[in-house]
């Protein structure tokens, strides 16, 4: 899977990693509402194979439910998702006897994420209907992660209750009730029964709910609670293109059904990663897609940054040392890798060791390079998130509250710089790793860590200095460092012209391998008056990037490939080795719009926009990357989450980006930098948000942005 679930920050020596069960088979229809779930084929059965069932907080509730109606099961007709959260499917039953060729009974199934389920048998024959309606139940209560990698227990006895069944195991129970009650329950079956008779033109329904019994004290993640508004305004599109406006409805659907939050906060809503094999919180997952829909308002950013700050990593202070933040540049102090000493502070003690360090999950990184830990991307991309949800109005008492903690973050930063002499000697390593391996065994410095360690410096001094807080300069003067060293030993020349290394090992010893991990120099990230930050490339191998990004080596014609088709160890299902991941491939279209180079943005586009019509406008979070031929669809990863948060809020970002609003709320500004090729033509914006207020923009099929409404205290910029 994406994220590894052995999750943590400090790890011990290596050791031979036990063998893989073979993981559950994919899911056909899922429906999804946090923190429910519930998946099963297409025939709506749910059969206790793979991850059929219905799930909650991690734990299957119900593993089988079998509908049979005199005894036989319905053909299947239909099974789809009406929302992310729901589903219906449609079978027929012929009743015995009957020697009409049409079916004269339907079975419709409602079925809701939450555990309900409605049971509708309609009678269209000239006859009445007189047969049994049998529902087969069971479950393991068995846990989501061993379910996921292929660990099934034998099903639990069942208890009958006032309405149903009711099982107890493994520390857990979960109940099965049924309106009206069955006329008979036979619990060593598990099946509930109905004795039917149905005139000619009526129905019968019954409404069935699986639910989880969880202890008092247990306090769990919950969903949108009832009474609390989604974190985002719902914008309406119109565009030439229809795909676009389709595109964006389905994926903050998808994103609905996957907001959290915690017991104690329940407004302080965040994105899980994706369902059904992250079906939690990945700190740096759930901030992407919380960047991502900065345009739709800044609450989803504002409820995410508070639920990660919560769970960041803080060192106490020395019993002898009174408590302040972590300082906020190179070179003014503060804690280094343990046993270190240098330029970028002094001792820092074993508690002092991951202060600032956001917690994350392991990820795989690939056949050219070693797991990395998504600490480091959530560190570094919390700066960006706030001081970005700062630029589009994020109320400034918000933003001053999680100062501390964006002081913490770039402590960590600075921390990470490596110092050692056999390591890549001032760039910027994984946060995740010990202080004391870091400083041994000095590890990859990857291209992709240093845009966003660039980008946070940045960003980081922009709101120290809004803020009056020290070091801004510091950080500044760092950033401009770093991207000379960036430009002088990262770039590798080659008959094309050159491109970046995807890592660097150590001075001199760059890893050669094309990845589309290289799309994150082209996000350099907002900056004051609607400007974007330096990038750590020049303009000229910035040129050559954009050219080498849509080659076929990358561009697969659904989208980027995380690796060269070129490479010995491409894999077209890889995670790393050249499937289509949607958030780079979008992050792509975004930056070489930003950049100016509309053309390869246009071609990356169209890709994910043709992909989308074959995922039925929900993308999953990433497909095979085999080169795209006429009249065969993108193949489905089955690792893939879809659900996923990240491409959820991707295809978001890939649309809105296009009309090219860049706003500094503090400094009462607002431009509009469209793409002026108008790639989706006509495209009107509705419905966004700027500083909380209505936000709309029209790009005409010329490329010609016209602010429509605005907020009347920001002055707008020409385009």
């Amino acid at each position: 899977m994406a994220g590894a679930p052995a999750a943590g920050l400090s790890r011990g020596p290596a050791q031979a990693p036990p063998p893989r069960p073979q993981p559950s088979a994919a899911h056909d229809v899922l429906c999804v509402n946090a923190p429910g779930m519930a998946a099963s084929g297409s025939d709506g059965q749910l059969r206790g194979q793979g991850l059929h069932g219905f799930f909650r907080h991690g734990v299957r509730t119900l593993a089988r439910m079998e509908l049979r109606l005199g005894g036989v099961e319905p053909l299947p007709l239909q099974g789809v998702l009406t929302s992310a959260a729901a589903a219906r499917f449609v079978g027929s039953v012929r009743v015995p006897g009957d020697l009409d060729p049409d079916p004269a009974l339907t079975v419709e199934r409602l079925r809701h994420a939450d555990g309900a389920e409605t049971v509708t048998v309609r009678n269209t024959g000239a006859r009445p209907a007189r047969l049994p309606l049998e529902i087969a139940l069971g479950t393991d209560l068995g846990l989501l992660t061993d379910i996921a990698a292929g660990r099934r227990s034998a099903d639990l006895p069942g208890q009958v209750q006032s309405s149903g069944l009711r099982w107890v195991g493994q520390g857990r129970a979960a109940t099965v009730s049924a309106r009206p009650s069955p006329h008979a329950v036979l619990a060593g079956a598990g099946v509930l029964r109905w004795d039917l008779e149905i005139q000619p033109g009526a129905r019968w329904s019954v409404d069935l709910r699986a639910e989880l019994e969880t202890p008092s004290t247990a306090r769990p993640p919950t969903g949108r609670g009832p009474g609390v508004p989604l974190p985002w305004s719902e914008p309406e599109i119109r565009a030439d293109d229809r795909r676009a406006a389709r595109l964006v409805a389905r994926a903050l659907d998808s994103m609905s059904g996957l907001l959290l939050a915690d017991a104690d906060r329940p407004t302080d809503l965040y994105t899980a990663s994706g369902a059904p094999w992250r079906f939690g919180l990945t700190a740096a997952d759930a901030l992407w897609a919380a960047r991502m829909t900065l345009p739709l308002g800044t609450r989803l950013a504002a409820g995410t940054l508070r639920a990660v700050a919560r769970r960041q990593h803080q060192a106490a202070p020395p019993a002898a040392v009174p408590a302040r933040p972590a300082d906020p540049a190179p070179g003014e102090g503060g804690s280094a890798p343990e046993g270190a000493t240098g330029p970028l502070g002094g001792e820092a003690g074993p508690a002092q060791a991951l202060d600032g360090v956001i917690p994350g999950p392991l990820r795989h990184g690939g056949p050219e390079l070693p797991a990395s830990c998504t600490a480091t991307e959530a560190t570094l991309l919390f700066v960006t998130v706030l001081a970005e949800a700062w630029r589009w109005g994020m109320p400034r008492a918000e933003v001053a509250e999680l100062l501390p903690a964006v002081e913490r973050a770039l402590g960590a930063l600075r921390a990470a710089v490596v110092e050692g002499p056999d390591g890549p000697v001032g760039f910027v390593g994984d946060f995740g790793r010990p202080a004391e391996e870091r400083a041994a065994r000095p590890g990859p410095a990857r291209c992709e860590v240093q845009a966003q360690a660039h980008r946070a410096a940045l960003q980081g001094a922009d709101l120290l200095d809004a803020f009056d807080r020290p070091g801004a300069a510091r950080w500044r003067t760092w950033a401009a460092e770093l991207r000379e060293r960036f430009r002088e030993q990262f770039w590798i020349d080659d008959l094309s012209g050159g491109r970046p290394a995807a890592a660097l090992l150590a001075p001199d010893r760059p890893v050669p391998a094309l990845a589309s991990t290289l799309v994150h120099l082209f996000d350099p990230g907002l900056a004051a008056e609607g400007e974007l930050h330096e990038s750590l490339l020049d303009r000229e191998q910035t040129r050559l990037l954009a050219q080498r990004l849509v080659t076929p080596e990358l561009d697969c014609g659904w989208g980027l490939r995380t690796l060269s088709a070129k490479s010995p160890r491409f894999n077209p299902l890889g995670h790393r080795s050249g499937a289509v991941r949607v958030q780079e491939t979008a992050l792509a279209v975004s930056g070489l719009v930003d950049a100016g180079f509309e053309r390869e943005a246009e071609i990356l586009l169209e890709g994910l926009l043709e992909a989308s019509v074959h995922f039925d406008g929900r993308l999953p979070e990433m497909y095979a990357g085999e080169q795209k031929v006429a009249d065969c669809p993108p193949v489905p990863h089955p690792a893939a989450c879809r659900p996923a948060g990240v491409s959820a809020a991707a295809a978001v970002h890939l649309v809105l980006s296009l009309a090219g609003v860049r706003p500094d709320v503090p400094s009462g500004r607002v431009a509009t930098r469209p793409a002026s090729t108008a790639p989706l033509g006509a495209l009107e914006l509705t419905g966004l948000r700027v500083a909380g207020e209505p936000f709309s923009v029209r790009v005409s099929r010329i490329g010609v942005a016209v602010v429509e409404e605005a907020p009347s205290f920001l002055q707008l910029a020409a385009s």
